[in-house]
């Protein structure tokens, strides 16, 4: 009988499966974590505690005969399988060798326990032979109940999951265990967590059935606690540094996600400081290496570059060679940025091959090459230089396909491309084109027209693969002022409205001064023409008020009820012409309980500038305005979503008059510069201005004025600018000092100008990942220009009035006199009307500029947009109102 023992079955699985078997629970061995460096695996463990050492076998003497250990083997006779539960015995016989009728020999048995095992099937196998009876006994391995996680917290399931290739009513097997271990542990180093261990454990259950639980210990990311860099002799450490996205872990880093270590961003980095020294003149600069080495507590690591400079050069010679007809090599060149004895500087190369291409393209080379060739003259560090643009076919669009587009129909995207199918191909229509469709706001923002080989050589394919987001927006903002007190503003709106481009919104605001609702449609293509029309229709209601016993008070209500019509055309690429019409019907009113009384005339129940003010009684009326308005709007932004780059400006005409009652001109004008400063900068300029003119004899009303503030200039309350009254109250010969004591009207201005500065400044990777956006901004402007207005004065000698009051006791309230007491001498009682003298003063109306300062931050939260200015009036004038901070936040779906 010849018997496989449990050393060898031990030593047979090593061989197969790389680890020790497990046999029994707990596993020891089973449950260490999966090594982290493939040179720490164990070979092949002992195979079970106790068992003889194993030693190397002594060689044999050359003069010793050679034995057959398989010499007089005996047939066999029968097989039988035995221990076999999932699997029927002819099953487990068809993954072996060994058949009746064959000698039994000892490696006939090693092979088939090696096939056996190489199935992944069983757990233990043992192969017994008496007589030519041959039984094999096996022991299946489990099937897996579940897989449970435990102890990750930084990775959740969802995501660990995925990647296990274990899964519930498989067939457990150690190296797929083992798998599993190494594809978590390559999870958290990804986040850089090289310190995670994972345990994996086997709990038995009924049935020959297991749970297996991953026990995870994720560890502290690991971060850079130094780089290091040897050879550099012109430029600091410090600088060098300063050109890599990895960095150093400071404190002032906390929140920064370039600290952590990151095998991709290290080979990256060797890219930026390549890039650098070729933008620096050193032309032979190389990386020698790069380590990376984990401290011993797996929490940091020290990275250290070696570099080799070199020399620096400077460019040769400069010219252009050109195979295309129609481009002049010589003229080319003279118009190049670099020049003969300039420092070398690869970046300067590199742009001006993209410059040679784009200038292929708007003449319809699509296929334009352009390669450089260097003379390098390491005597005399020269780098001489050659651009080749090779022959090429002028291309003709042959196809526009538009693909990933789920919701927006195709129309909408292809009526914004500056090419159609059969138009030669012009690279800065292109270019126009993905500009065009990055301004919808529809797709994500790295989109750009991908050009593709046509059928021949001189046909291209322009491939759209957009990636939709979501255009729908709903907004809630809030404010805080030192007059409004807290101001709350939702609206919604989809900017895509059936996927075909509209605009459907309806927005509303509340505040202690103020409330409206609006409702708005935008066709951008009427009947598919290149003619947009809009159209609103609203309701606004504003209130001024002032302050009486420190309770607030309404002064006047102007309530605007209307709609505006408008069509836009485009006269040129860049330039559309915008005609609109607008009709409102405004009232404005007092409250008459209040400021009205018989006191000015006992016959008529009338607006009493005592109690209201000369200005606001004049206010007083309904009217209908019907006005025609002209903007001319000139716009090359690259993105009008969120401009990096480029110009915009315009200039919007109106004039009321054309029926109804009020009649004024009104001219304003606006435009904004952005600048890409590199490095994710980006500053910007803007400024507008404007100026309204009575008509026909008519003064411009209160209502129609400009008025500035908040959200215009930051730093000062909404229509905190300005011209207004201030009618301050006197008690007991002391007029109050504090504004929350006053009455405050803003009465506009028929000029203004305004202006702002603003950098938007670029944060890590990982602010850039959460959509953190700082700026620090400057903001300027006043508006001033109206006729001051009739005060009212009451330091003493004003009469106040009252009720008065019958025999029975009872006051009249229908009614008002200025007598104390009735003709019985009885007291009349108070109307509670300005029981205080006061004061008025006109204050503000000045063309000298309020200027603020801030900085603010835009956040795209989990929760929607987020944006909040924290800032300062650096200059003001007397009356303005100021205001410290706002913030808005909102929700998109």
């Amino acid at each position: 009988m010849v018997r496989c023992t449990d050393e060898r079955r031990a030593a047979l699985a090593a061989v197969l499966l790389g680890t020790t078997i497990l046999t029994g629970m707990p596993v020891d061995a089973f449950a260490q974590s999966a090594p982290q460096d493939a040179s720490k695996v164990p070979a092949v463990k002992a195979a079970k505690k106790g068992s003889a050492p194993r030693t190397a076998p002594v060689p044999a003497p050359a003069s010793a005969p050679t034995v057959d250990p398989d010499a007089g083997a005996q047939p066999i006779q029968t097989i039988q399988v035995k221990g076999s539960e999932r699997l029927e015995p002819q099953t487990v016989m068809s993954y072996i060798k060994l058949r009746v009728g064959q000698p039994y020999t000892k490696s006939a048995a090693d092979a088939a326990l090696k096939d056996l095992y190489s199935t992944e099937l069983f757990k233990d196998v043992q192969i017994d032979n008496v007589d030519g009876a041959v039984t094999i006994q096996v022991q299946e391995n489990p099937v897996v109940n579940r897989i449970i996680l435990e102890g990750n917290k930084r990775i959740k399931d969802d995501k660990i999951l995925p990647e296990i290739k274990v899964s519930p009513r498989q067939i457990f097997t150690r190296s797929k265990i083992r798998a599993d271990v190494a594809r978590i542990i390559e999870l958290y180093k990804r986040q850089g967590r090289y310190a995670a261990t994972v345990e994996p454990k086997m709990v038995s259950l009924d049935q020959n059935r297991v749970d297996i639980v991953f026990e995870i210990t994720e560890g502290d990311k690991s971060k850079v606690r130094q780089i290091n860099i040897i050879g550099n002799e012109h430029f600091s450490a410090g600088e060098l540094r300063g050109e890599m996205v990895t960095k150093q872990a400071r404190f002032s880093r906390l929140f920064s996600s370039g600290t952590s270590y990151d095998p991709d961003r290290m080979a990256f980095d060797q890219q930026k400081l390549r890039q650098f020294y070729l933008t620096q003149g050193y032309a032979d600069f190389r990386v020698v290496s790069a380590v990376a080495e984990l401290t011993p507590d797996k929490k940091d690591f020290i990275i250290t570059y070696v570099v080799e400079e070199g020399k620096r050069y400077k460019f040769g010679d400069v010219k252009v060679e050109s195979q295309l007809r129609d481009f002049d090599g010589e003229k080319m060149a003279k118009n190049l940025v670099m020049h003969k004895g300039d420092w070398y500087n690869a970046k300067q190369v590199e742009d001006t091959i993209d410059g040679l291409n784009e200038t292929a393209g708007a003449f319809g080379y699509a296929f334009a090459d352009v390669r450089p060739q260097y003379d390098r003259d390491k005597e005399n560090l020269t780098m001489g230089l050659t651009f080749v643009i090779q022959e090429a076919p002028r291309v003709y669009v042959e196809r526009i396909d538009i693909n990933g587009n789920t919701l927006t129909q195709d129309k909408v995207i292809r009526r914004e491309f500056r090419l159609a199918e059969g138009d030669a191909f012009n690279s800065l229509q292109v270019k126009r084109s993905t500009n065009r469709i990055k301004s919808l706001g529809y797709f994500q923002e790295k989109f750009e027209v991908e050009q593709k080989p046509g059928t021949a050589d001189d046909r291209i394919v322009l491939e759209a693969n957009v990636e939709e987001k979501p255009t729908g927006e709903l907004q809630l903002s809030a404010g805080f002022s030192s007059l409004e007190s807290f101001i709350f503003q939702a609206s919604i709106k989809q900017r895509n409205f059936r996927g075909r481009g509209q605009t459907v919104g309806l927005s509303g605001s509340i505040s202690r001064y103020s409330k409206s609702v609006e409702a708005s449609f935008v066709e951008p293509y009427l009947f598919d023409k290149n003619v947009s029309l809009g159209v609103d229709i609203y309701r606004r209601d504003y209130n001024s008020f002032n302050y009486y016993n420190s309770d607030r008070n309404t002064t006047y209500s102007q309530s605007t009820t209307g709609f505006q019509v408008r069509a836009g055309v485009p006269l040129t690429e860049y330039l559309t012409a915008v005609g609109r019409y607008t009709l409102n019907y405004d009232e404005v009113t007092l409250d008459k309980s209040t400021y009205y009384s018989y006191r000015v005339d006992p016959d008529v129940y009338q607006c009493d500038p005592l109690y209201a003010g000369r200005y606001l009684c004049d206010a007083i009326g309904n009217r209908l305005s019907s006005i025609v308005g002209l903007s001319l709007i000139y716009d090359r932004l690259d993105n009008r979503a969120r401009p990096t780059k480029g110009f915009t400006a315009s200039i919007n005409g109106d004039v009321a008059g054309l029926g109804g009652d009020v009649k004024y001109a009104r001219l304003r004008g606006n435009a904004a510069q952005y600048f890409p400063l590199g490095k994710g900068f980006i500053f910007s300029l803007q400024a507008e201005g404007g100026v309204i003119k009575g008509l026909a004899g008519d003064d411009v009303r209160l209502t129609d004025r400009f008025y500035l503030g908040e959200p215009q200039i930051r730093g000062f309350g909404i229509r905190g600018v300005g011209p207004r009254v201030l009618r301050k109250y006197i008690t007991d010969g002391v007029v109050a000092t504090k504004r929350s004591d006053w009455s405050d009207d803003a009465l506009g201005g028929n000029y203004y100008y305004m202006g702002r500065a603003e950098m938007e400044i670029p944060l890590g990777s990982g602010a850039r990942e959460m959509g953190l956006r700082p700026s620090i901004f400057a903001d300027v402007g006043a508006v001033w220009g109206v006729k001051k207005p009739a005060l009212t004065q009451c330091e003493s000698g004003c009469i106040p009035t009252y009720y008065p009051v019958g025999t029975d006791g009872t006051a009249d309230t229908s009614t008002t006199t200025t007598s104390a007491t009735n003709s019985t001498g009885q007291a009349n009682q108070a109307t509670g009307k300005f029981a205080y003298n006061f004061i008025e003063e006109f204050v503000g109306d000045t063309w000298k500029p309020r200027v603020a300062v801030g900085i603010g931050v835009n956040w795209n939260s989990p929760f929607g947009p987020f944006r909040i200015d924290f800032s300062k009036a650096l200059l003001k004038q007397e009356g303005d109102d100021t205001k410290t901070f706002t913030f808005n936040v909102g929700t998109q779906f």
